[in-house]
């Protein structure tokens, strides 16, 4: 045990009794033991930092290759305004 469980256990020990402090931090420990076990659940690996670099690289190309077809027509659509307005 640590300084800060025993001191945790002496203070409980005060308050709740000797069987509730020693019930209680075995619970508080095997929480976070358990929150240690799980926590890598969260973390990214490198294969997922490349994964994400990929697919945001793929739908950059994509937003670029949309944006380039919008503008072009755009361009269309305001030249044939020009001309309509021009012909008349």
């Amino acid at each position: 045990m640590s300084t800060l469980e025993i001191n945790l256990y002496n203070k409980l020990k005060v308050k709740l009794g000797e069987i509730e402090a020693k019930e209680l931090l075995a619970f508080i420990d095997s929480r976070s033991e358990e929150k240690r076990l799980n926590a890598d659940k969260f973390l990214a690996t490198k294969q997922d930092v490349n994964d994400i670099r990929l697919e945001v690289k793929e739908v950059k190309t994509d937003m670029i290759k949309w944006f380039f077809a919008f503008f072009i027509t755009l361009v269309i659509m305001i030249l044939g305004l020009y001309g309509t307005i021009l012909l008349k």
